[in-house]
């Protein structure tokens, strides 16, 4: 049987790639050195961590639009090689604390040790006086799971409190949505939309620590500070007065106070689950500092020969945190450099290849450099809600972020692994060069929703996440994860991810040379690959291909 399986395999494989009209030309073009002197520009201290608004920003897009320019690539939008992305900059403060009232007495929460809470309205304050406060369990309506924690429940001018995650996530079963692997309804940027297009007008999710994937700290410093946003012509005002957090010790104050004892995700992941008004209501202020302000993507195209109306995007965001708190050795700078100047060197590279090749690809290649990844993929969900090219012409996005720096490796990294075919693609590749895939280490992290391919996701367009993994070619496994968490404990977010001459390149040339090959199949053919059974996306492509 085993034998029959391996051959099986191979078959497949060989079909795959013989059935594939691949350039001939589409090999391993990429090399480790151009990346690396794309990343030494980009990381440099000039560009003072290239921050959206600053002219960090200004040098890094004139850069990656001048080496698109250099290899011949026209501009993507209309003669430009930007697209305009209107920002405001919204900074929150909070009250010292927040007042709530019930029929057992008075509590005061305090911000940022028991509450965080911000705004995206841009007004110059906003209060939630004497709201009500309802137990929304998990916050989620999702049809295609039959699940719906705001049925028959009237939320306006109420504060809903929500878990994070999804009912799934330690429950034991495999079939509550996704069991331990995170669905974008377990993500707290959609039960922030939910809570938004339910008329509430506030949220306070309940922060835990192994269903979030990070402690408060993650939480505290995420909400202190200025925050980017997309401007939008009603000023957000859509969306909630308040979106905040609690911690669990509060959240387990405000709901022992009503009566509910115990394990309150098992409670909230019940099937016969209905809100529970906690007889408690909420009074609280936020005050704003309003700044606007326009950043920039960077896009280009190389025209289709046959099909220019079809086209596949490559992504990376070039922008990072620019200035910030010094580190134990001084510098203050955030460069970046893995993250993700190292992601843009691989899709300039990438654009570099396509150009040079002697037979043009069928479809049109576009590469895109986006800004806002860090103040929350807003480079992005720009693009997405303002197309350059028709969503239902684009034939996949591939994406790369933070490519690692620790050599090649003998296999790759498929963040979100089993959303869609694209995996298939990689796959196929990996195989014939002797390499295997890997999925996420934590699915319950959500990682497919924190990079700017989900945003693509998000609109149906079939969308890839990929990086090196963890089994080093040189040094084995065990050296490959070591590597991997001293960056993530050490450089992720810090002035120590910089630019160093003998960093090793040669994985991100590796993982840019097979979305390459992946990008010149997809380009070559006549059909569009789809999400696979399952997927939260399937729906939202279908009904924009008109299926």
């Amino acid at each position: 049987m085993n034998i029959n399986y391996k051959l099986i395999l191979c078959i497949i494989s060989v079909a795959f790639l013989a059935g594939c009209k691949q350039n001939k030309e589409a090999t391993s073009v990429i090399n480790a050195d151009e990346i690396k002197n794309h990343i030494a520009v980009l990381a440099n201290d000039s560009l003072t961590g290239r921050r959206p608004f600053t002219d960090g920003e200004a040098k890094a897009i004139a850069y990656i639009s001048s080496q698109f320019k250099k290899e011949g690539l026209e501009p993507g939008n209309k003669g430009s090689y930007f697209q305009d992305v209107p920002m405001v900059e919204v900074t929150s403060t909070p009250v010292a604390q927040m007042a709530i009232t019930g029929t057992k007495g008075k509590t005061s929460l305090n911000y940022p040790i028991d509450f965080v809470a911000s705004t995206r309205q841009e007004v110059p304050e906003v209060q939630l006086t004497n709201s009500p406060l309802v137990f929304a369990g998990y916050g989620i309506v999702a049809p295609e799971y039959h699940w719906n924690d705001y049925a028959g429940l009237d939320v306006k001018g109420k504060t809903v409190v929500v878990l994070v995650n999804d009912p799934g996530f330690k429950s034991g079963s495999s079939t509550l949505f996704k069991g331990d692997t995170m669905t974008y309804y377990g993500r707290w940027t959609y039960k922030y939309e939910e809570a938004a297009r339910q008329g509430a007008a506030g949220i306070l999710i309940v922060h835990q620590t192994e269903p979030a994937s990070y402690g408060w700290s993650v939480v505290a410093n995420s909400f202190t500070g200025a925050k980017l946003y997309l401007q939008q012509a009603d000023k957000h005002l859509s969306r909630c007065k308040v979106e905040g957090w609690i911690t669990e010790d509060a959240a387990t104050k405000l709901f022992t106070a009503a009566g509910i004892t115990g394990d309150f995700r098992a409670l909230a992941r019940k099937k016969d689950f209905k809100a529970i008004p906690l007889n408690q209501t909420i009074n609280l202020s936020v005050k704003t500092r309003l700044k606007y302000s326009t950043s920039h993507n960077v896009i280009a195209v190389l025209k289709g020969s046959t099909t220019p109306g079809e086209c596949v995007i490559y992504t990376a965001h070039w922008d990072h945190l620019g200035i910030g708190k010094p580190d134990a050795k001084g510098d203050s700078i955030y460069n970046g450099a893995v993250d993700n100047a190292s992601g843009v060197a691989a899709v300039l590279n990438v654009a570099k290849a396509f150009a040079h090749l002697k037979d043009k690809p069928k479809r049109t290649i576009v590469f895109l450099a986006v800004t806002g990844e860090e103040q929350g993929l807003l480079g992005s969900e720009y693009y997405a809600t303002h197309p350059i090219y028709p969503l239902n012409k684009t034939v996949a996005d591939l994406n790369m972020d933070a490519l690692g720096s620790y050599g090649e490796t003998n296999d790759f990294s498929i963040t979100g692994k089993g959303q869609n075919d694209l995996e298939d693609y990689v796959a196929a590749f990996a195989k014939a060069d002797g390499k295997k895939l890997t999925g996420d280490k934590k699915p319950g992290a959500g990682g497919y929703y924190r990079s700017d391919h989900f945003n693509f996701a998000k609109v149906g367009v079939p969308a890839l996440d990929m990086n090196n993994g963890a089994e080093s070619t040189a040094h084995g496994e065990a050296y490959g994860k070591q590597k991997q968490k001293e960056y993530n404990d050490q450089h992720y977010h810090q002035p120590s991810d910089s630019y160093s001459a003998d960093m090793d390149a040669s994985g991100m040339a590796q993982v840019a040379n097979l979305l390459f090959k992946v990008g010149d199949k997809l380009a070559n053919e006549s059909t569009f690959p789809g999400w696979k059974n399952g997927s939260e996306f399937k729906v939202v492509r279908e009904k924009s291909m008109g299926k």
